[in-house]
């Protein structure tokens, strides 16, 4: 892995031999040019895995290619959810979840309600921390 000249995710790195002997490092960037229309798509996403026996459902929140299959390879495992338990068991570790959107990575929808549910509040790709109430202290007379 390494960091694009977008600032965003390099994986797969592979040595390549261009012409006149010059090897550069190849791969796929987390944000990828969309043909002709000008826009990006985002190659990594926060999403996730389903484990546990027929019926009886358990996830991972997991850092993937958006390529790969539902239940297929991915990067990092970053947390879990059981929906069985009650309340609903959510862990996700903070500080891997807003270094992974940082680099470009985009939560699925699900994931997106998870990390709110979980105290982690994001919008737009960017991580905004929730605001404490403030209290202002009534003047003493």
């Amino acid at each position: 892995m390494g960091i694009c000249a977008h600032g965003q995710v390099w994986y797969t790195l592979e040595p390549v031999t261009l012409h006149m002997g010059e090897v550069r490092l190849h791969g796929a960037c987390s944000m990828r040019p969309l043909g002709g229309m000008g826009g990006t798509v985002t190659l990594v996403r926060i999403r996730l895995r389903r484990t546990g026996a027929k019926g009886q459902p358990s996830y991972r929140v997991v850092v993937a290619d958006s390529r790969s299959p539902r239940d297929g390879r991915f990067i990092e495992i970053i947390g879990h959810y059981n929906p069985r338990m009650e309340p609903s068991e959510i862990v996700i570790d903070k500080d891997k979840a807003l270094a992974w959107i940082a680099k470009g990575a985009k939560p699925s929808d699900s994931v997106h309600s998870l990390l709110r549910r979980a105290g982690i509040a994001v919008r737009g790709g960017k991580y905004n921390p929730p605001v404490a109430p403030t209290t202002e202290a009534a003047p003493a007379e």
